[in-house]
């Protein structure tokens, strides 16, 4: 069971970072030989990336939808992001060619992925009376004093 820390908290991460959206949707929920394969290529890269911290993964949440599931991860930076994505050696491109030879255009089973590229200080997030969670789980300090509120933890207070 995760610790709840009770009051408000934020990250405080004083560098740019990059923020990846990865997700899959099960289109034909009957063409199981086509999306169980795809579901079971992400748990081996998470554990990759958790094992080699260096990497660049700073941390992910998992969430499971009607028909799909996704991860927001949170990254070093998107060099970092982009480096893992064509590491020949790691999990990530032999699971997206097997996608791509046995699902390709076949529309059973579908793949987003979203990046955004975050700026240091554009940014502003909070957590009352959560666990260490999202962008939070990096950096988690109080909120208090000029974090007090979204303008100024952005840098944006009149």
């Amino acid at each position: 069971m995760s610790i709840i820390f009770p009051g408000r908290f934020t990250a405080k991460f004083d560098e740019s970072f990059a923020v990846f959206i990865i997700g899959m949707r099960v289109n034909h929920l009957l063409q199981s030989s086509k999306w169980i394969p795809v579901a079971k290529a992400m748990p081996p890269m998470i554990a990759e990336l958790k094992k080699f911290p260096e990497m660049g993964l700073l941390h992910l949440e998992q969430m499971i939808y009607w028909r799909g599931v996704a991860t927001i991860q949170y990254w070093r930076s998107f060099d970092h992001l982009h480096a893992y994505a064509h590491m020949r050696e790691g999990n990530h491109l032999p699971a997206w060619a097997e996608f791509n030879r046995k699902v390709g255009g076949n529309g059973a089973v579908g793949i987003r992925h979203e990046s955004f590229l975050v700026e240091r200080g554009n940014y502003e997030c909070v957590y009352v009376n959560m666990p260490r969670f999202g962008f939070g789980a990096t950096d988690h300090v109080p909120v208090s004093g000029r974090l007090e509120s979204a303008r100024q933890r952005i840098g944006k207070a009149e």
